[in-house]
This record gives C-alpha cells, structure tokens and sequence, in this order.
C-alpha cells in the first residue's frame, strides 16, 4: 500500500480545531511538532507498529528524559532536553496514526494521560537528583535536600493534572456531559480577573514538560559557564515553589468556576 502523501494526511489526522485548542493542544505542537510529526506518520500509518506501541515509546522517551538528567554536566541538559522533544513527537504520532487508522480507543486515551503524568514527574525527579549532586560533581556529600524539592516539584505537576482531570470524572459519575472551555471562568469577578493574569504570564507552564526541560538545558548551560551547580538548584526553587503555588490556585480555580456544575 502506498504512503500517503502530507496532504492526504492533513484533514484526517488533524482535524478542524485541532492546533486551536487553546487547553489541548500545547504552543510547540501548534508552532511546530505538528509539522514534523505529519512526516513521521506517513511512513508509519502502514506499518505493524500499533497507536499503543507509540504510546508506550513516548512513555519510555519521557522517564529517560529525566534518568538523562543523572548525567553530570552539560551533557545531561542537552539529552534530557533532546529527548522530552522526543516523547512529544510521540505523543503527536500516537495519535495521528491512530486516527488514519481509525483506532482511537479509550485505552489510547488512558495510556496516554499515565504517559504524561509520568514523564513529567520523572523529569522533575530527575532534575531534583541533579541538583543534589548525586555523582559528587560539586562537593564531598550527595545534599538530598534539592532531591526532596525536585520530588516536590513532580508531586505538584502531577497533581495539577489530577485536578484537571478530575472535572471529567466527577462529571461522568454525575451523569453530566464533558466541561466546556467558558465554564473554565471563575464565577467570581475578582478570581475571573486573577485568573486571566496567570493566563497571560504562564508561569503555570513551566512545571510541564517542554517548558521545565527548557529551563534545564538552561540552568545546564549557565552551570557549565559557572563551574557549579548555582543555576540548577536556582530552578530547583523556582520549579518547586511553582507547582505548590499552582496546585493551590487551580483548585480554588475548578472550585470557583462552573466546571463541578
């Protein structure tokens, strides 16, 4: 069976609304992994590898994202780096060969959010043992201290998560159909205005994936400029103070709004 071409692809593996999915769809599909994923697809719409398989590998790419990060010096950045952009082709992937294939299934969708949850704790995990020096790099101890935070860290991203996805699932038991994107606004004016602010900073952003990977490579870079671990352990802080923060915020956010109604 031929390959289709990037064209026959388009309009069945990414359908209308897809890259406009403000709380679906992330910036880097919408400006560039959908793109690169289309290329990757066509040549493996018609092979044996099945939507879960995909699935499975990005789970795989996500935990080595963050066992890279174990490796001392810049080196270690760059992988992990390198390979959280692999585990979001593969997230692209996934699911655009199932939808050619016509094999979207809730077992897709269930991989695919364990998927994320644990890919993104891994890498804030890892990132924690980075900082803690676990190899010596730095010092004569291992200060678990930065472990603890970059395990804090994860604890919240996954959390965040969790409270998002919960809606669907109170929804569900409640017999309710899925949340609409307006019922996201806080009935609160004042919450509605606070809520609208972290929208436009994003800081919200940077314990997932790409973005924490981003900072990383950064704080790596500027690391092996420094000759220490100053600029990691600074990230540490900043990752860890965030995800607490946000997961108190977006429960009062849920609970503020129309979403458990």
């Amino acid at each position: 069976m031929p390959k289709p071409s990037v064209a026959e692809l388009r309009p069945v593996v990414h359908p209308s609304g897809l890259k406009d999915r403000r709380s679906g769809e992330h910036w880097a599909g919408r400006i560039y992994m959908r793109e690169i994923s289309l290329r990757w697809t066509r040549h493996l719409v018609n092979s044996r590898v099945t939507p879960n398989q995909l699935t499975y590998l990005m789970i795989v790419a996500g935990i080595a994202a963050g066992a890279a990060l174990l490796v001392p010096g810049l080196a270690g950045a760059v992988a992990g780096a390198l390979l959280i952009q692999l585990y979001l082709l593969l997230d692209c992937v996934d699911g655009e060969v199932a939808r050619w294939r016509k094999q979207t299934s809730i077992t897709g969708v269930y991989l695919d959010r364990v998927g994320h949850y644990l890919s993104e704790a891994a890498l804030l995990v890892g990132f924690g043992l980075r900082a803690a020096d676990l190899f010596h790099r730095d010092g004569a101890t291992t200060q678990w201290g930065w472990a603890f935070l970059g395990t804090l860290a994860a604890l919240g991203a996954i959390l965040i998560k969790a409270e998002t996805d919960l809606v669907d699932v109170a929804r569900s038991r409640s017999g309710l159909p899925a949340v609409q994107d307006e019922a996201s606004v806080p009935r609160s004016s004042g919450l509605a205005l606070a809520r609208k602010a972290a929208a436009a900073l994003k800081f919200h952003r940077l314990v997932g994936g790409v973005e924490a990977s981003l900072l990383i490579l950064a704080a790596g870079v500027a690391d092996f400029v420094h000759g220490d671990l100053l600029f990691t352990r600074v990230v540490v802080c900043l990752l860890a103070a965030i995800a607490v923060l946000q997961t108190l915020l977006h429960l009062v956010s849920i609970l503020a709004s129309s979403r458990l109604r």
